[in-house]
């Protein structure tokens, strides 16, 4: 497909109605939005009639194709049609087929048994119809959410692709993520209420499906139901969500989701919903997202991390909320602002930093929309914004004052200047006059310096992003164009040959800004006129100098050509390209130097083309670097106005060639004339403009053409061939004549029209005028006069040079070559395309449209592109069987096959970079805010000339006739060639030819696989290899071996097995084996199930026959007659007999080719493995003999094939597994209650659910009464409508089948699986080391055992028994794994067994499990877990009540050590955490067994009973709506732990951890018991910070007095492990989230310690209080109390005697001024002054040797208190000088000579001062008044600095 994401493109509002009307007329409907370029087009009026026969050929034969129900290629092949429909027209159709078009689609996605591949091209498809959503309200069309529901369920969350059943492509989620989005809108209004039935009962915070409800809501859930239905959306669940928000506190995965979800739905009712209650909770929770880090500690959970809140969603949301009536959104977003401002300044990095930037750019981008929305945007079906809530004009300028200080900050920062440009782009837009300036402050300086080139780029890229604002000025700026000319003058010293990127940025600076402004002198326009403004008079004045700036660059220009000759710069080196980076500056300077051009008036015009005249012709410059940048300079100026250069250029370039040339031998020699040379240069580059131009010097050029295009010399000839091909190229194409920003080129001042008057003007869509080039017939008869005077005797030369009739050496053949291809390539769009028979079958048309591109083919002379055709075909078979060795020969003939199969003018690839050129220029230049196409008119001529070349390449899939077969069979031959480089030419050609003509595929096929043929004895080692290559195929395109279709892959894959026997292949060369890697896992990767159902449902034929029944335009192939459809249907029904007879061809052949490999490599045996296993599939069984093959092989020699059959055997059985019944039951009948509430949790309903040791199921009766529900979450939110459960065992497929009743495969298995011999030696090879150290519990082995015994019971248990008996008592890693995986697949593979054979089965496992957890080992403990988690995931604990009765039974009892201990509680733990909220029963008898176990002196056992207890603990949450839980409860427990921690509690001592890692029974006493179960329970916070949902702060706020006690202030690791421990807590609680209601609690329990003897406890409440305020910022900050009572606590501390506390407090204060969380007001400067002045006492003159006092007296403390506060306000703003600074500097400096400690707290702070204000210290120096800067500087740079 060509480009596939151009229709994206707004369209304009056609203000002018008529044009709509008389269209409407001509088409006969009115067009949903058709694409506005077409009409621009020079052939516009042809498009009317083309796009209504292409529409009607659509709807006709899409109709068709379902109603034959032929889905390939019918179906699919008119999908594809329309998509090229729009591509070319946009969405010009009656909304009448807009509907049926999308409604025809959502039934052909939504096919149950579709192949996924065909699924997602329709999903792309529909997308695209359902994008605009403004086109197609609710009332026009409604979509059915159901299906897609269940399309999303099968796939995301598919029971078999991890068995290897189903193969999904990685693109399939995001496909259908985005489809689901567009059909949203169209939900049913009972969709609501539907869905929450649907996925409520999915909602258990413990479990994953509570993530899968979560994702299903945000995708699903309805938001744009208009005002009046909102009590059918979303006030059905709003209030239950947020409240589950707001109390979830530790972030688990799909709070995520629910961010997205309120974002999207505040964006869509903005003023519907009053968000004021949650806003500071929600700004507390964005701050917590951005991960900054805070205060001393680096600990941070981790889920905080990988659970963060995506920035697309918070920008969503944040914008949605701004404006409304309380303004309350925009205080807190400027206090988050505030807070973070100073991450951003360039000196601070970090992995965070990415997400500040992130915001950064994207919320003016989210704003802009929504003002666009409110202010420019057409109205549509869609809620407006109500009155009350439409941004004010004062909201605006609020939000970009709070966001201008981060952005200008981030311009410097360490990622690049990009995300600030953008985000100034923006802000620009919205309030030009608060965001300009800054940055042109800061732009001047950095231009004049010349140290900091950073500065210089950053700068720059800011101001290119803000050009449009700047120069169009308008009310708000309009001072803002007489920065125009300083810029630009300023600028030029940019152009500097020294500096790659400095010269590269100031091209793209003065390239914007040019393009925006017309350069002409208007100074006489002051004279002349009366009636300017004062700014206008300015700008006439200034613009005289525009003519020097010119001149000026064009010198700079000269200066650098001069640095960049080939000569100066590569002496020594004999390569003549350029480099990456010359081309890249030759790139930049012709573009800025042809926009110069373009927009200068004609006198400007005249004085710079006589400059570069004169550079050109009075210098001769080296062809390669130097020569092509003048040459693109002077193709530049002679394209601007060719009738002015031409005159120069032309007569001097052609008298300079001839005059050389006169003398014969010039012609003949090697090395040209560098004069010839350049001239010719030159002429070849100033031909490149309008064809007609051209025509008046035609007798010139043929001349000139004649006389060199036989030169010896290659250089001189290939130039000649160049002037050539551009001479053709201009009179043959259609292209724009100008680029102009005005319409009719620059013109002059006059009394009415004054230039300055269009700077920045955007390009007007409905009169544009642009001027077309289309060739005239007389240029249409030069052309073709050129051909038959040079192309002819060519193609005769080389015609008998294949005959053989004449010899010519291998130059002249390259030489003659190089002409043919130059003349195809100029003269291509006159020639018509090859002609010849059509290749392919089907019933329904698959004819092509022939797109009209403006030229009308001459079909009466020689088409040149046949005639070339068959004198290449014969050359190159020539040429490979007589000197196969010519490769440049072979190169040119590549090129020239690749042109006649797909050259119309334009070529694939350059189209595409054009238009991502485009998309950029279009983004940097874009004005978002008034939408509708405001581009300038340069861009606008852009689009609308891709639009032409898009047409010229929407030929893909063209017809495809005999003539391609053949040049595509040369490619084939090419590729295979012996030359590598000739191979990969051709191949890369060979691949565009396929990916054009798609339908060719099948034909190349056979022939590739010949090279591959084991039986063929004449194949090269070359030849293998480039056929191997042919089928890998390059990254983007095709891959032959894996084309989805049967009868491919049925040839493809038996032959790359096969081609193991090959006797060319061989695999001593790594490059072949690397070719068999690449094209193995390319299979794997891209192998995407093929469909064998090919099936069209009723219900989608109805749609098609609707469609075909509706006119304008009436479909062109009627419908079918009852005769075709029948033939139609038997036709389908015999592909789907095909396929699935392909599908068991195919497996048998590869089986097949696998038993004649034996003895070949083993690499082959692997391939083949791989390829038989991709053929597993759901929806039908392998045959007998590949299941026989898989089971053979799970004993074969290699591991990598053993794996492969485990896989596979895995799958194999899942086919195999019978269904089970289930019956629909209601739960209440079950609980015997009747009521249904919405209350969550345990609930007396739900009670028969959960384990009862008194009522479990121990004897056959109980057990076939007893209503098993597996799945843990059922039960725990509210019942599903229907619940469904396995039938009772009667009902149930019979149990222990004998062999005969077993199927083919089946017993196969049976007998394998039965077989002594079989499983002795499998079983040794499970219990095999794969990798030492690596291995762990293998899921894919598990699967292979629960497969097993689900099928066939226990029918192996008896054989398997020894081995499990063995192997549980050796205790080495492998054999207990392998137990381990037996194990666990039986338990879960038992689930349907009848009682007695699971009593058995629990009387063999009880003791095996015993014995292997008293053998447990390092290495295997984490198996035994998993193995246990396995088993009991989604079974129903009653079921297992032997298993966790086992594992109960005393996991601590100190036997074996401590380490068994730990590991026998690490594997209960596994089980009960499967379990959730079931097992409240063993949750108590767990908790009660290990309390008085808390003690535990081991470290390990320990660490593992806190996770625990953790896991026991989970159940107790804190979330809306929950009953109170029944499983044990944190606040009863915190209780009993704190009775026993009183003797810590009460004493004043210093805890010491004096405890000898000794078990001495007896004389503890109760402190060190004390002490060890302190260190448990610290084990437990720490491990429960991260996991838990919510944190439990009353219950944790009574251990808190005892962690402050321990934790040590200093960061050391020497110290023991409980003070490391209560320091982790610590730092891990600070960052909890706070509910509003817990802030007093928490702020009275710091009161109370900071009031401690201890004053380590006092230092650490101010490192707590730091993080904690920072984490919940805005809830505390919307609690004034709470400011108060922190703000009174730190300045208590500020006074503390202990010197450590009071700097610490100091710290924390100007931590709080920093992120605005206190602010620096006159009461509390007056406070730190008045301390500061406090009288100190004189100190009394000692005697010598004395004891000097060292206890500080009070006043000292306080005199210290007001310096530090006076110093934490300085270093509150590190990067500017607020107005308070300068005189608490002075202040300060008064202290400098007081005693100890205050000196060094002045001097600190003074040199702090220093350090972050010295980089702007010019800037901040203004601050200050002359008398403070001299104390200043006398201060910081006195001997005191240095003292």
């Amino acid at each position: 497909m060509t480009v596939s994401n151009i229709i994206e493109v707004e369209e304009p509002h056609l203000g002018d109605c008529n044009m709509k009307k008389e269209a409407t007329e001509f088409l006969g409907f009115v067009p949903q939005k058709d694409i506005v370029y077409n009409e621009l087009l020079p052939y516009k009026d042809k498009l009317d009639d083309e796009s209504n026969e292409f529409l009607a050929q659509i709807k006709g034969n899409l109709g068709r194709a379902v109603q034959l129900r032929e889905i390939w290629p019918g179906v699919l092949f008119w999908t594809r049609k329309l998509s090229t429909y729009m591509r070319l027209y946009g969405r010009k159709f009656s909304k009448e087929d807009h509907v049926h078009f999308v409604k025809l689609l959502y039934e052909l996605v939504t096919i149950p048994k579709l192949e996924i591949s065909m699924m997602q091209s329709f999903a792309r498809l529909l997308i695209t119809l359902l994008k605009k959503k403004e086109l197609l309200s609710r009332e026009d069309l409604e979509l059915p959410w159901r299906p897609l529901y269940e399309l999303q369920d099968r796939i995301l969350y598919s029971k078999t692709e991890h068995l290897g059943l189903n193969w999904f492509p990685s693109s399939v989620e995001a496909v259908l993520k985005t489809l689901i989005k567009n059909c949203r809108p169209y939900f049913p209004e009972s969709a609501t209420q539907e869905m929450l039935e649907e996925w409520r009962p999915l909602m258990c915070p413990f479990d994953v499906t509570m993530q899968k409800a979560m994702g299903y809501f945000e995708l699903f859930l309805p938001t744009t139901l208009p005002p009046e239905l909102h009590d059918k959306g979303f006030k059905l669940w709003f209030d239950e969500l947020i409240s589950l928000w707001v109390s979830v506190q530790n972030l688990p995965s799909w709070e995520v989701n629910l961010v997205g979800l309120f974002a999207r739905l505040a964006n869509d009712n903005i003023g519907y919903i009053d968000w004021d209650p949650y806003i500071p909770k929600i700004f507390t929770r964005i701050l917590r997202s951005l991960n900054l880090p805070v205060g001393s500690s680096e600990m941070l959970v981790s889920r905080y991390l990988t659970n963060a809140y995506d920035i697309s969603h918070v920008v969503i949301w944040i914008s949605a909320l701004l404006g409304g009536p309380s303004k309350q959104t925009q205080t807190q977003l400027s206090g988050l602002f505030n807070s973070i401002a100073s991450f951003f300044h360039p000196s601070n990095h970090g992995r965070w930093l990415m997400k500040l930037m992130k915001l950064v750019q994207r919320l003016p981008v989210s704003v802009v929309k929504r003002l666009h929305r409110e202010r420019y945007r057409m109205p549509t079906w869609l809620t407006p914004v109500p009155q009350s809530h439409l941004l004010s004009e004062q909201d605006i300028t609020d939000f970009v004052e709070s966001m201008k200080q981060p952005v200008l900050l981030a311009m410097f920062s360490k990622t690049g200047s990009l995300d600030a440009a953008q985000a100034l782009q923006n802000l620009a837009l919205l309030r030009p006059e608060l965001v300009i300036p800054p940055v042109l402050e800061k732009t001047y300086p950095a231009m004049e310096t010349l140290t900091e080139p950073h500065q210089l780029t950053a700068t720059l890229s800011c101001m290119i992003g803000v050009a449009r604002s700047l120069v169009a000025g308008g009310q708000r700026f309009p001072e803002g164009p007489t920065h125009m000319l300083p810029l630009l003058m300023r600028a030029l010293p940019g152009v500097d040959p020294n500096d790659f990127s400095k010269c590269m940025i100031t091209f793209q600076f003065l390239a914007t800004f040019v393009t925006l402004v017309p350069l002409v002198d208007c100074s006489a326009a002051i004279q002349t006129r009366n009636d300017l403004t004062q700014v206008e008079k300015e700008l006439c004045s200034a613009s005289a100098e525009f003519e020097d700036f010119v001149l000026q660059f064009i010198d700079r220009c000269f200066a650098l050509i001069d640095t960049s000759t080939l000569e100066q710069t590569r002496e020594e080196m004999e390569t003549e390209k350029m480099t990456h980076l010359e081309s890249l500056v030759e790139l930049g300077l012709s573009s800025t130097f042809s926009t110069i051009l373009t927009q200068c008036s004609m006198e400007i015009f005249q004085v710079a083309l006589g400059k570069v005249f004169n550079f050109a012709t009075t210098n001769i410059f080296e062809t390669h670097v130097a020569g092509r940048m003048v040459a693109n300079m002077c193709r530049a100026a002679t394209k601007c106005h060719p009738a002015e250069a031409l005159k120069l250029f032309l007569p001097q370039c052609c008298n300079a060639i001839l005059q050389i040339s006169a003398y014969e031998e010039v012609l003949n020699e090697e090395e040209l004339d560098k004069e010839l040379m350049w001239n010719l240069q030159l002429l070849s580059e100033v031909t490149r403009v309008d064809g007609d131009q051209l025509l008046l010097y035609r007798s010139q050029l043929v001349q000139i053409l004649q006389l060199t295009l036989h030169l010896k010399c290659k250089q001189g000839y290939n130039l000649a061939c160049k002037l050539l091909y551009h001479i053709l190229r201009s009179m043959s194409l259609i292209y724009p004549r100008e680029y102009c920003s005005m319409p009719g080129g620059v013109q002059q001042h006059t009394d009415t029209y004054l230039p300055i008057k269009d700077w920045g003007r955007p390009g007007d869509l409905l009169n544009l005028g642009i001027q077309w080039h289309v060739p005239s017939t007389e240029e249409r008869e030069f052309v073709f006069y050129l051909l038959d005077l040079l192309l002819k005797p060519e193609l005769q030369r080389l015609q008998k040079h294949t005959r053989g009739e004449q010899d010519i050496s291998r130059d002249d053949v390259l030489q003659s070559l190089s002409i043919v291809h130059n003349c195809l390539l100029g003269a291509s769009s006159f020639l018509p395309p090859l002609n010849g028979e059509p290749v392919i079958n089907s019933m329904i048309q698959l004819c092509e449209k022939n797109v009209y591109t403006g030229v009308d083919y001459d079909l009466s002379g020689e088409n040149y592109r046949e005639e070339i055709c068959k004198v290449i075909r014969p050359l190159l078979h020539h040429t490979l069987e007589h000197s196969e060795d010519d490769t440049k020969s072979l190169f040119s003939i590549i090129k020239i096959i690749n042109d006649l199969l797909h050259f119309k003018g334009s070529h694939k690839h350059e189209f595409d970079s054009r238009w991502k050129s485009f998309s950029l220029i279009k983004k940097s230049m874009e004005n978002k805010l008034h939408g509708s196409k405001q581009h300038i008119r340069a861009l606008l001529i852009d689009r609308v000339m891709l639009q032409h070349e898009l047409r010229n390449l929407t030929m893909e899939g063209c017809c495809y006739r005999s003539v391609h077969q053949d040049l595509i069979n040369d490619l084939l031959r090419l590729s295979t060639s012996r030359y590598s480089q000739v191979r990969s030419k051709a191949q890369n050609m060979l691949f565009t030819a396929l990916g054009t003509y798609s339908l060719c595929c099948r034909d190349i096929i056979p022939a590739v696989l010949e090279y591959l043929d084991p039986d063929r004895t004449d194949v090269t080692q070359q030849q293998f290899k480039g056929a191997l290559y042919c089928l890998l195929g390059n990254h983007s395109g095709i891959c032959l071996a894996n084309l989805q279709y049967w009868d491919c892959i049925a040839l493809t894959w038996p032959a790359i097995v096969r081609s193991g026997m090959n006797p060319s292949m061989s695999l001593e060369k790594s490059s072949v084996v690397r070719l068999f890697d690449d094209l193995a896992d390319r299979i794997h990767r891209q192998y995407e199930t093929i469909g064998i159902d090919f099936s069209i449902p009723e219900s989608c034929v109805e749609v098609a026959l609707k469609m075909m029944k509706s006119s304008n335009p009436e479909p062109t192939p009627c419908a079918a007659s009852e005769q075709e459809e029948l033939e139609g249907r038997k036709r389908q029904e015999q592909k789907n007999k095909d396929s699935v007879k392909c599908l068991n061809g195919k497996v048998m052949e590869i089986h097949w080719s696998c038993a004649c490999l034996f003895g070949r490599p083993w690499k082959f045996e692997q391939i083949a493995i791989g390829f038989l296993s991709l053929m597993l599939r759901d929806d039908h069984p392998l045959p007998s003999s590949a299941v026989l093959f898989f089971v053979e092989s799970l004993n074969h020699d290699s591991l990598l094939v053993r794996n492969g059959a485990i896989s596979a055997v895995s799958g194999i059985l899942k086919q195999l597994k019978r269904p089970h019944k289930k019956v629909a039951v209601n739960p209440y009948d079950i609980s015997e209650l009747k009521s249904s509430s919405l209350l969550v949790g345990d609930r007396p309903d739900n009670q028969w659910l959960q384990y009862d040791s008194n009522r479990l199921p121990r004897s056959q009766q109980d057990w076939n009464e007893c209503c098993f529900i597996e799945k843990t979450h059922w039960g725990y939110s509210t019942w599903p409508r229907k619940l469904m459960l396995y039938a009772p065992l009667e009902e149930q497929p019979k149990q222990g089948k004998t062999r005969e009743e077993m199927n083919e495969s089946e017993q196969i298995i049976y007998d394998h699986f039965s077989d002594q011999q079989f499983i002795d030696q499998f079983i040794q090879y499970l219990s095999l080391e794969d990798r030492k150290g690596k291995d762990k519990f293998s899921p894919r082995r598990f699967c292979l055992f629960k497969g097993l015994f689900r099928n066939f019971d226990d029918a192996f248990l008896p054989l398997l028994k020894p081995h499990m008996e063995r192997l549980v008592a050796d205790s080495h890693e492998s054999t207990q794994r392998c137990v381990a995986e037996i194990i666990s697949g039986l338990i879960r593979g038992s689930k349907h067994w009848s009682y007695s054979k699971v009593e058995k089965l629990w009387a063999l496992l009880c003791p095996l499990l015993r014995k292997a957890l008293s053998n447990i080992t390092i290495e295997t403990y984490a198996d035994w877990g998993t193995c246990i988690a396995t088993a009991c995931e989604s079974r129903d604990p009653r079921k297992l009540h032997w298993l966790f009765e086992m594992l109960m039974e005393s996991p601590v009892t100190g036997e074996g050590g401590s380490f068994v201990d730990a590991c026998r509680l690490y594997v209960l733990q596994g089980g009960l955490a499967q379990q959730e909220w079931r097992v409240p029963e063993l949750l108590h008898r767990l908790l009660q067994y290990l309390e008085p176990k808390l003690t535990q002196v081991y470290k390990n056992v320990r660490e593992r009973i806190g996770s625990v207890l953790t896991y026991i603990f989970m159940i107790d949450v804190n979330l809306p709506h929950t009953q109170p839980t029944t499983s044990p409860r944190i606040a009863e427990f915190t209780e009993r732990v704190l009775a026993r921690l009183k003797p810590l509690t009460e004493g004043e001592e210093e805890i010491q951890n004096h405890v000898v890692e000794e078990n001495t029974e007896g004389d503890q006493d109760e402190r060190t018991q004390a002490i060890k179960l302190l260190k448990t329970v610290l084990k437990w916070l720490m491990t429960s910070a991260g996991r838990s949902f919510s944190s439990v702060v009353p219950e944790q706020l009574r251990l808190l007095p005892l962690l402050f006690k321990i934790a040590p202030v200093e960061n050391d690791d020497s110290y023991d492990e409980m003070k490391r421990d209560a320091k982790t807590c610590l730092s891990l609680m600070s960052q909890g989230l706070l509910y509003s209601e817990q802030i007093p609690q928490v702020l009275s329990a710091l009161e109370q310690i900071s009031r401690s003897s201890s004053w380590h406890a006092r230092y650490t409440v101010l490192t707590y209080l730091q993080i904690m305020v920072f984490y919940n910022l805005f809830t505390f900050l919307s609690d004034a109390k709470a400011v108060s009572d922190v703000r009174a606590l730190v300045l208590r501390l500020l006074e503390d005697e202990q010197l450590e506390v009071r700097e610490m407090a100091a710290t924390t204060i100007s931590g709080f001024l920093q992120c605005n969380f206190l602010s620096i007001d006159e009461p509390m400067q007056a406070h730190f002054e008045a301390l500061s002045k406090t009288r100190l006492p004189k100190r009394k003159r000692r005697e010598l040797g004395s004891v000097v006092d060292t206890i500080p007296s009070a006043d000292l403390v306080r005199r210290h208190a007001g310096v530090l506060g006076l110093s934490a306000c300085i270093l509150s703003s590190p990067y500017d000088v607020p107005a308070w600074m300068p005189q608490i500097l002075m202040d300060l400096s008064a202290h400098l000579n007081d005693t100890q400690p205050i000196e060094m707290t002045v001097k600190k702070t003074l040199s702090d001062f220093r350090r972050t204000h010295h980089d702007n210290w010019q800037e901040h120096k203004q601050k200050f008044t002359d008398d403070q800067l001299l104390v200043l500087t006398d201060l910081l740079v006195s001997p005191c600095y240095y003292a």
